[in-house]
């Protein structure tokens, strides 16, 4: 099949010809820059990201169809550069890259591993906003996480779904693909018509072509994390509305999950209601849901703005868990990935919170649960929140282990023991406002939360979030 709209428009045959070939050289004079650091020296995923530059925005044009499973892409990525960069890579894992130009001259590249290495013909001046465009193809593959769960381009029976906590992403766009680096996205997604595609953020626009494909154009202006970008093609249920404080709320349920969904997502305009009363306002302009069919992914992710669900999401706690998310983790990210339990340690709070403010249990009943191991209360009572300290997982495989999540929920509740329910939800709600579409660390958040709150915390750290014995 042929792809006209995916190839290199502003490029002369020549220069097509001279990428493949990979044989441009560079010109100028004196070499100024140097290359860029191709990882970020992340504690748990050292090749993630890359140095010498930001990305400000993401073009993803991509063309997909359920029959043959190929993914024809274009990536434009618009950058500022944090040094002089005589080269820079880009995180990209499996597809075919066809062509890249820097600032519509043709660039020299080589690939090694998960590792795309550009060489513009010019070096790129410290300071200067710069433009990479890359045209690539094939079937992108999953890759298989240390904990032994599946993220990245996952295909299913009629369709797929991109994830990509912690590194997927790189399965299905080339970026750099840190949480510390976020940008805005604009994701184009063409599929054959009858189907849905599905991405972040506002649809602007669903085109029906004479081909015969269909395209979905999706705009995301705030700032995201690579990891939380998704892509979801298939024969979906699409459902639209609005809060009663005017977000906008959109859900594509796949149709044999609809009646079990029904009920659960019905809340979700209540429950973001909710959350900006406990919170601070939606940190997004709109909200919604994915429900993909049973047995696609193992796990729930809190894709911004639309979390994907592994089938219906019975439980509504799930449903608030990844919403909460959208303040913890999506608008306030983490600037490592061992700052984990500053995304789960709060979207568990936020349960609690839910519960106590809804009937259920109490926070400091769920936190007394764990404490005595009682299972009818908290059922995660005897998933081993002891095993480790949160803000110090023993190694990559740890990082969505009980310990982030509800000893990391437990470091919450110890603080409000300590200083109050106002200054408590003060110091939550300041924490969201504050860091909002920004990045923190477990340090930001450790002198945060002791300045904001006029109380010294230091026991509350030293037990709870980095102490090796069980808190007692």
């Amino acid at each position: 099949m042929e792809h006209r709209a995916l190839r290199l428009p502003r490029l002369a045959v020549p220069a097509v010809a001279a990428l493949l070939a990979v044989t441009t050289a560079c010109t100028g004079g004196t070499v100024q820059g140097r290359p860029g650091a191709s990882g970020l020296r992340d504690p748990y995923f050292p090749k993630a990201g890359n140095g010498g530059y930001q990305v400000e925005h993401y073009a993803l044009d991509l063309d997909y169809d359920p029959a043959d499973g190929v993914l024809h892409g274009r990536a434009v990525i618009t950058a500022r550069a944090e040094q002089g960069l005589s080269s820079f890579n880009l995180d990209l894992s499996g597809l075919h890259v066809e062509g890249v130009d820097v600032d519509g001259e043709g660039a020299r590249f080589n690939r090694t591993g998960n590792e795309l290495t550009v060489r513009p013909a010019d070096d790129v001046k410290k300071g200067r906003v710069f433009r990479t465009e890359v045209v690539y193809s094939g079937r992108p593959k999953a890759l298989t996480d240390a904990d032994g769960s599946r993220e990245g381009w996952i295909t299913g029976e009629a369709g797929a779904v991109g994830v990509g906590e912690p590194v997927g992403s790189m399965t299905w766009f080339p970026g750099n693909h840190h949480p510390s680096d976020k940008a805005a996205y604009d994701i184009t997604i063409r599929v054959p018509r009858g189907y849905e595609a599905v991405s972040n953020g506002e649809l602007r626009s669903r085109t029906e072509g004479a081909d015969g494909r269909t395209r979905f154009a999706w705009h995301s202006p705030e700032p995201m994390a690579s990891y939380l970008a998704t892509a979801v093609v298939g024969p979906y249920k699409v459902t639209t509305g609005r809060t009663p404080s005017g977000v906008a709320v959109y859900n594509a349920v796949s149709p044999e999950e609809a009646a079990a969904s029904e009920r659960t997502l019905a809340r979700l305009p209540e429950m973001v209601e909710w959350g900006g009363g406990r919170f601070g306002p939606y940190p997004f302009g709109t909200a919604g849901a994915v429900v993909l069919p049973a047995g696609t992914l193992a796990y729930a992710l809190e894709t911004q703005t639309k979390p994907v669900y592994p089938g219906a999401p019975g439980d509504e706690s799930l449903v608030l868990h990844e919403l909460a998310h959208q303040w913890f983790g999506n608008s306030v990210s983490p600037k490592s990935w061992k700052d984990m339990w500053l995304n789960e340690g709060f979207a568990t709070y936020a349960e609690w919170l839910w519960d106590e403010d809804h009937g259920g249990p109490t926070a400091q009943e769920h936190f007394d649960a764990l404490l005595a191991g009682d299972t009818d209360v908290d059922e995660a009572a005897d998933a081993g929140w002891d095993a480790f300290p949160p803000a110090d997982p023993p190694g990559p495989e740890d990082i969505s282990a009980s310990p982030v999540y509800q000893r990391g929920a437990m470091v919450l509740q110890r603080i409000r023991q300590e200083v109050g329910d106002e200054k408590f939800f003060a110091l939550v709600r300041g924490w969201a406002a504050d860091h909002r579409h920004g990045n923190a660390s477990t340090a930001d958040f450790t002198a945060y939360a002791e300045e904001r709150t006029g109380h010294d915390l230091k026991k509350v750290w030293d037990v709870w979030l980095y102490g090796k014995a069980r808190p007692e």
